[in-house]
């Protein structure tokens, strides 16, 4: 296993271990951390393993951080609507 995989993987466990504690706001403030820290370790990922790893991690992370990724798309599709 690589350093950049195992990074991902502890990446994916802390996630997951801060979802599990309470938050007085409902974990926004740890999401911006895990993407900050997310995304330099997803060009890392692609770096060293190539783009479908990479992509598996996207994934992966997505599914973690999902109600940021829902808010994204909302935010993106109300823009579209303004314009058009």
């Amino acid at each position: 296993m690589t350093v950049s995989l195992f990074l991902a993987c502890l990446w994916v466990i802390v996630a997951n271990v801060l979802a599990m504690l309470p938050s007085r706001d409902n974990h926004w403030t740890r999401a911006y951390v895990l993407m900050g820290l997310g995304l330099p370790l997803l060009g890392f990922v692609a770096w060293e393993n190539g783009p479908w790893v990479a992509l598996a991690m996207l994934v992966a992370g997505m599914s973690l951080l999902r109600w940021p990724l829902r808010y994204l798309l909302r935010w993106l599709r109300g823009k579209s609507r303004r314009q058009g």
